[in-house]
């Protein structure tokens, strides 16, 4: 799906992407991210959530919490990221984010508490009053008081099946008094997710029953006396829904897919940020008719639904432009996914040979590597390094 975006409004990085793999610079099994396109689109999220008074955390799990890609968010304004667990915020502050929020959606383990504190966020999300106590107890500790949000949740609200947990909308009044009284912590706002969902009957972004229970919530605590308190809402979060998010009292949003131009919503209507990550692949070998091609790091975003699977796949020096898109058997989600294999109805198709998929990534469940690409909107592409889908250096990476 997202092929046909990245050919028709970033043909140079796919350009790049087929030079870069040709010399042996680019790794197979790798996701390259155009750094390039990636700040661009940073730099005009962070400029419309200040206007709209919004706060920024990005979500860099998508990108294998690549940090030449948290250099580049810094440098765009965003400065601080949310961490989907405790690993996350950690490799986050490698690449020099600082951690805006942990524990959502992911709880700290509570002997892990200490390490969490010790990245000093500025909001830790709770479900628990003992779980705050646990963040109050690392807090302590260090000296300090966390802030800390609470999961609001009222029947009809929206999680994905494992995601759920927090505290119940009718007693949220009693529930913030109960983290305040707790030592070490504050209370300091709420949170759910999703609060925003792609609709693909009308390819749309819709406000989910979660949001409404935001609402309700903020209302309660502000008819207790509480104000100034954070209303934390991520979810299929673009430039597109900022205003909506905003108008809806939304204080903080929290951007993944939106950074590299690859929510739901980009693969149905050109919005302002530019597609900005492919998983580059090769021609492993030939046999009975198929080509194989090496994974590791397939990834079929469900929330898209099943469909076909294309490719591009390149000779050495041949023009990407040119290169038909080819239908790809997928390895079934059950199994290892060693390889994918493309018929090979298309005359031509080599071992080696360079192939680029348009998927909408998890880079953080797979095996697959990470690599950032800069200079290729001056016309001279580089890799700037090779990491693994945790954000660590791999054992070996590919160099030429």
């Amino acid at each position: 799906m997202f092929l046909d975006l990245l050919r028709r409004r970033n043909p140079n990085f796919l350009a790049a992407i087929a030079k870069l793999h040709a010399t042996g610079e680019l790794p197979v099994n790798c996701y390259a991210i155009d750094l390039d396109a990636v700040e661009r689109n940073a730099t005009s999220f962070a400029a419309e959530a200040t206007r709209l008074g919004l706060t920024v955390f990005a979500m860099t799990k998508q990108i294998g919490r690549n940090p030449d890609v948290s250099r580049a968010l810094v440098r765009s304004g965003i400065t601080h990221a949310v961490g989907v667990d405790l690993q996350c915020a950690v490799a986050a502050t490698s690449g020099g984010l600082r951690v805006g929020h942990l524990g959502h959606l992911v709880q700290i383990p509570r002997h892990e508490a200490d390490l969490a504190g010790s990245l000093d966020p500025l909001y830790w999300t709770v479900f628990s009053e003992a779980k705050a106590r646990e963040a109050g107890a690392a807090a302590l500790k260090r000296g300090r008081v966390q802030d800390v949000l609470l999961r609001v949740a009222a029947p009809g609200d929206r999680f994905y099946t494992g995601h759920e947990g927090g505290f119940p909308l009718d007693g949220i009044v009693e529930a913030a008094d109960t983290v305040d009284a707790v030592p070490g912590v504050r209370f300091a706002g709420l949170t759910t997710f999703p609060a925003t969902l792609f609709d693909p009957a009308t390819g749309t972004a819709v406000a989910t029953p979660n949001r409404g229970t935001l609402a309700r919530a903020a209302e309660l605590l502000r008819a207790a006396g509480r104000v100034g308190f954070q209303v934390n809402a991520p979810g299929t979060t673009s430039i597109s829904v900022l205003e909506g998010l905003a108008r809806d009292g939304a204080t903080q949003v929290e951007p993944g897919h939106g950074l590299t131009g690859t929510t739901p919503l980009h693969a149905v209507a050109d919005l302002a940020e530019e597609p900005a990550i492919a998983y580059v692949s090769e021609v492993s070998h030939l046999w009975n008719g198929k080509a194989y091609v090496f994974g590791g790091g397939f990834y079929v975003d469900p929330v898209l639904g099943t469909g076909a699977t294309r490719a591009l796949v390149v000779a050495a020096g041949d023009d990407v432009g040119a290169a038909p898109a080819l239908s790809v058997e997928m390895p079934a989600p059950e199994a290892i996914d060693y390889y994918a294999t493309i018929p090979l109805e298309q005359p031509g198709i080599t071992e080696g040979d360079t192939v680029i998929f348009g998927f909408r990534p998890q880079v953080f469940v797979t095996r697959a590597l990470t690599a950032a690409i800069s200079g290729i909107s001056t016309g001279h592409p580089r890799v700037e390094g090779v990491w693994a889908a945790d954000g660590s250096a791999p054992l070996a990476p590919s160099r030429p």
